[in-house]
């Protein structure tokens, strides 16, 4: 680390309207990650569209530190209620709810917020130092690496999202269909325009976004509008002792590691990584039986995973363009609506922009241990706000944000239709981040593949002759076809 971004930091660290927005992400994130049928993901997409009044870093900071808090935030009801807020914190409730069953809820959320806060910071230094190497590689990547790197991210969807990689690449081709609407650039040919001159730029990315997130679960949640929601008693949220800190300083280390690998893996993400370091937590450990009772491990192995993997899920989505997650997917678009573009030349030419991101997430992850110790006993009791207060709210927020993007109300119909479709495709098993991924990358596919084409005058076997291609398409190769070929040959031997 040189002295040129020791200096980055430190005016990051002694910019008070920065630090200030950096809290307000913190503390709205653990609000809406306790928020059972909220998650970070919708509220970085209802707060996209106000955030185009601020400037770049400011913008962004808010959007990192809003990203990592709402991950802890979900482990608040997961613990109490044993409702996550989140799915990340699904694996937390599985030895949380029972601790916390037993009294010892305060002790769980302290547990957990130590936990996720330093899976989040090793995390972060991870980014520091693997994003600007990977965006040195990616120096020497032109459209047809980027294009075959673009294809092994829709192949990634084949294991997020839902148990059938049919569904979820179903998902991420509706995503690229939605892609394509507008005007060719290549050939200047009008696609899915259906002759509306607003649809000629395309589609915009935060309507469909906040349909797919807010609008889908809005419709889920009002038809549970009459259910009762459980209150826990919580005194106080304590600290871990040194013993419980001894028993999980492995388990905090190794998942960690495992989230931060988990996440930089394209459209991964944190529910993954909170479920293998569950398992990996129980593997490993003296007492694997008495999991799902209340062991503290059961809580440190996913909540330091999902958190790690929040840091991990950036560098890939800053050194490359390719999102780590279906939130890394929406802080991506906010990147390319305040007129930026991710990748190698990002860390040249708006290095203040980069280490602004790793400040706002290293100080969102500190600001939060003391957020989860010493206010989680009231943050929790946002869970009892009813529903008919709470929809009507986020569907006040939802239109003021899809139309406020280019003050029209095609954007607000487009929200309305994504919100229906996207209700409709959970019921059938396809979530919202395939879609989300394949929207995000489908620019670079269609760009990158036709200048590919022109550069190889026509001939596909042009993506055979370079090495770094070839080596994604492989990998894209073994991601759509490597476990049903696994299985085959299992069953033959």
């Amino acid at each position: 680390m040189g002295i040129e971004t020791l200096n980055y930091l430190l005016n990051i660290f002694l910019n008070p309207d920065l630090i200030f927005l950096i809290f307000i992400g913190t503390l709205v994130g653990v609000l809406v990650g306790a928020l059972p049928g909220l998650s970070s993901s919708m509220a970085i997409a209802l707060l996209l569209p106000f955030t185009l009044y601020l400037e770049p870093i400011e913008s962004i900071a808010l959007m990192s530190a809003l990203y990592c808090a709402g991950t802890f935030g979900g482990s608040i009801t997961a613990i109490l209620i044993n409702a996550p807020g989140a799915p990340p914190a699904a694996a937390t409730a599985f030895d949380g709810y029972p601790l916390a069953q037993r009294g010892e809820a305060g002790k769980a959320l302290g547990i957990s917020a130590i936990s996720s806060a330093i899976g989040g910071i090793i995390s972060v230094f991870a980014l520091l130092f693997f994003a600007p190497l990977l965006a040195r590689i990616a120096y020497s990547f032109g459209p047809p690496e980027y294009f075959a790197l673009a294809l092994f991210g829709i192949s990634m969807l084949a294991s997020i999202g839902s148990e059938s990689p049919v569904k979820n690449i179903i998902g991420g081709l509706i995503g690229l269909l939605l892609a394509t609407v507008g005007i060719d650039l290549m050939t200047g040919v009008e696609r899915f325009t259906f002759g509306n001159p607003e649809l000629y730029d395309g589609i915009d990315f935060i309507p469909v976004l906040i349909g797919l997130f807010a609008i889908s679960e809005l419709i889920n949640q009002s038809l549970k509008i009459n259910h009762d929601r459980l209150a826990l008693a919580i005194n106080a949220v304590k600290l871990p002792t040194l013993k419980n800190l001894k028993k999980i300083k492995n388990t905090i280390l190794r998942s960690s590691l495992i989230g931060t690998f988990i996440g930089v893996l394209p459209a991964e993400g944190s529910t993954m990584a909170a479920m293998i370091g569950y398992n990996e937590a129980k593997r490993w450990s003296a007492n694997p039986e008495k999991f799902g009772t209340g062991e503290i491990e059961g809580i440190a192995g996913p909540e330091a995973a999902n958190n790690a993997a929040t840091g991990g899920a950036m560098v890939p989505t800053l050194a490359l363009g390719i999102p780590g997650s279906a939130t890394a997917a929406i802080i991506l678009g906010g990147l390319q609506v305040q007129g930026l573009r991710p990748g190698p030349y990002l860390f040249e030419q708006q290095p203040d922009l980069l280490y602004g991101i790793f400040a706002s997430m290293l100080i969102a992850n500190i600001l939060f241990i003391g957020i989860g110790l010493y206010g989680a006993k009231y943050l929790s009791r946002v869970s009892l706000i009813p529903i008919k207060i709470l929809w009507p709210i986020v569907l006040c927020l939802c239109i003021v944000g899809a139309y406020g993007l280019e003050q029209s109300m095609v954007d607000v119909w487009i929200m309305l239709i994504a919100g229906i479709i996207g209700y409709v495709l959970k019921n059938f098993g396809v979530t919202p981040a395939p879609i989300i991924m394949g929207l995000v990358l489908g620019t670079l596919i269609e760009t990158s593949l036709a200048q590919s084409l022109i550069l190889f005058e026509g001939s596909w076997l042009g993506f055979f002759s370079r090495p770094i291609s070839l080596l994604f398409i492989f990998l894209s190769l073994v991601s759509f076809f490597g476990k049903s070929l696994y299985a085959t040959l299992k069953k033959i031997l």
